[in-house]
């Protein structure tokens, strides 16, 4: 039982720390099955055309496209987007100011990238498709005793090896650590200016606050424990509706024990009309009622429920900043 004890408690413990950590450790596992992903397809998929023309344009791709899908990715994945949309849609973004707007696509933006610039940076650190992408470049009289004949073609070809002359052959290794000097200093580069921008950022993001850390800490675990909850309860009160209708259609419904003393225990739900939906859908920045912090539109809808003020709450739904 101790051991039990013991072992449940520190469950739990480390189930707060993700829930309190959720965005870090999310972009961190993205970052990491990033970094294996590029690292099994510079391995396993990789392969240099070696040839004038080709070799730049397969390079560059090997680096741009994998990002530019992992943005896109990021953007599609991100609930924020679609509270944007939704914000356009419903209230064609009347109210959305233009700070309000900055900070939403500012977030949507900061963790798209994620992924896409973990990938370009580990491309450029490991050099492979750099290297491809600009070995036809690479000025042959630079090269102390690179042979009279040259051209761009010999030039492409020397990443394969086995493709050219044994003369050429020898030349490689430097051309090589040329590259992949370049390739690497452009990565650390990178590195520094996202390290940079990360910090500024965050910076920024203190000092414009409103709330204090304490604060700004609780309203982002409130809005984990809110999301988390709301989707448990959306997921019972739409199993409940539908085993209604499904009743009330062939005069029965066929639950398992659990879905039967879930539908003993709340007896009914009754339908959500597309008003409240609305008013709880949409983009948010922090606001407060009477010096009462609102964490969110469903906090606000539920504060304004609470008075039956339905003309201050339509009002002040449309207001973010």
């Amino acid at each position: 039982m101790a051991a039990y004890a013991l072992v449940t408690e520190n469950f739990k413990f480390v189930s707060l720390f993700f829930k309190s950590k959720d965005v870090m450790i999310f972009n961190g596992l993205i970052a990491l099955g990033t970094v294996a992903s590029q690292t099994a397809y510079n391995v396993f998929a990789f392969h240099c055309p070696c040839s004038s023309g080709r070799n730049y344009r397969y390079g560059l791709a090997a680096i741009g496209v994998p990002a530019l899908a992992l943005f896109l990715v990021g953007i599609m994945l991100n609930k924020s987007t679609w509270d944007v949309v939704s914000e356009c849609r419903l209230r064609k973004c009347r109210k959305l100011s233009g700070a309000a707007g900055f900070a939403m696509m500012g977030t949507i933006f900061g963790q798209a990238l994620v992924a896409p610039l973990t990938w370009v940076v580990i491309s450029l650190l490991q050099g492979q498709a750099y290297t491809c992408a600009f070995s036809e470049f690479v000025n042959a009289t630079t090269v102390e005793g690179f042979p009279s004949f040259k051209g761009a073609e010999v030039m492409a070809k020397l990443p394969c090896q086995g493709s050219v002359p044994e003369k050429f052959q020898f030349f490689w290794a430097e051309i090589e650590r040329r590259l992949k000097y370049e390739s690497q200093l452009l990565g650390w580069l990178l590195v520094a200016v996202m390290s940079a921008s990360v910090f500024l950022m965050l910076c920024m993001k203190r000092c414009s606050s409103p709330l204090g850390y304490q604060q700004e800490d609780y309203w982002s675990q409130y809005r984990s424990e809110e999301k988390s909850l709301f989707q448990r309860t959306a997921a019972v009160h739409a199993r409940l509706l539908a085993a209604e209708n499904i009743k009330n259609f062939f005069g029965f419904v066929a639950l398992d024990q659990s879905e039967k003393d879930e539908l003993a225990e709340h007896q009914s739900a009754s339908p959500i009309c597309s008003t409240n939906w609305n008013r709880v859908t949409g983009v948010y920045l922090y606001r407060e009622k009477n010096g009462l912090p609102l964490y969110s539109r469903l906090n606000k809808w539920a504060t304004y429920s609470l008075e039956n003020n339905v003309e201050a709450m339509d009002k002040e739904m449309e207001m973010y900043s």
